[in-house]
């Protein structure tokens, strides 16, 4: 669920969310985190810096990543995020379209709202 919320965080701040990868490969596993590592390593090249794929401003990458840092750090999302984590443990349901589906129902406007509202805040600040 992490890696969806996330994503989706970056997404509203118009940040591309390839740009965090999350996966999980046991110490025995040395080829496939090297598979992990090489394939990550060559999105974050072929989207480049930060700000370029998004093509926003160094100041405006700045604001929306600081709303969205404020945004998830609310009591209100947070409490949202936990009730959906208590929901999907109740169901023993994780999979990702199911994750996805919740967090379309109960989070993402949400979300949206706040990390505006934090936006508006920071700005007039």
């Amino acid at each position: 669920m992490t890696a969806h919320v996330t994503h989706k965080v970056l997404e509203i701040a118009g940040v591309e969310p390839k740009r965090l990868g999350l996966n999980w490969a046991s110490a025995a596993e040395a080829p496939l985190f090297v598979r992990l590592i090489t394939s990550f390593t060559d999105t974050i090249k072929q989207l480049g810096p930060l700000g370029d794929t998004e093509a926003m401003a160094k100041d405006e990458l700045k604001l929306k990543l600081s709303a969205a840092r404020s945004a998830v750090e609310s009591v209100k999302l947070r409490t949202r995020w936990g009730k959906l984590a208590m929901n999907l443990r109740k169901e023993n349901d994780y999979a990702p379209e199911v994750i996805k589906a919740k967090m379309a129902e109960k989070i993402n406007e949400a979300m949206m709202r706040e990390m505006a509202k934090q936006e508006r805040a920071i700005t007039q600040s």
